[in-house]
């Protein structure tokens, strides 16, 4: 193993950490999960119009960078969800549920 790749062994250890005391930290942990194919229009939409890049480029940078650490960092997040939200900011139920359930527990606290 190389001194680079232990320092970014090092770094990823860290991090895990880091989030492993906040995640304790937390009283409610939501995963919201969006589906691969409107995560990536969205994107391409976005690096399009607002920042002028190419086709090519968002892909490449999707399936280099952008995929990669998504399946490493976030995906792997959502076993430690105490509530998931398919479909994104488009189930209303669940975030009726949501917002119930937050202001039952800011309630709880006054």
């Amino acid at each position: 193993m190389t001194q680079k790749d232990k320092q970014a062994l090092l770094r990823v250890r860290s991090q895990a950490r880091l989030v492993q005391e906040l995640r304790e930290r937390l009283d409610i942990k939501l995963f919201v999960d969006t589906d691969a194919d409107v995560r990536i229009l969205r994107r391409i939409v976005r690096d399009v119009r607002d920042r002028g890049r190419d086709l090519e480029s968002i892909v490449t940078q999707y399936l280099t960078t952008v995929k990669p650490m998504h399946e490493m960092f976030v995906e792997p997040s959502k076993r430690y969800a105490d509530i998931i939200i398919p479909e994104g900011g488009h189930n209303q139920v669940a975030l009726d549920f949501v917002m119930e359930r937050i202001r039952a527990y800011v309630k709880e606290r006054d």
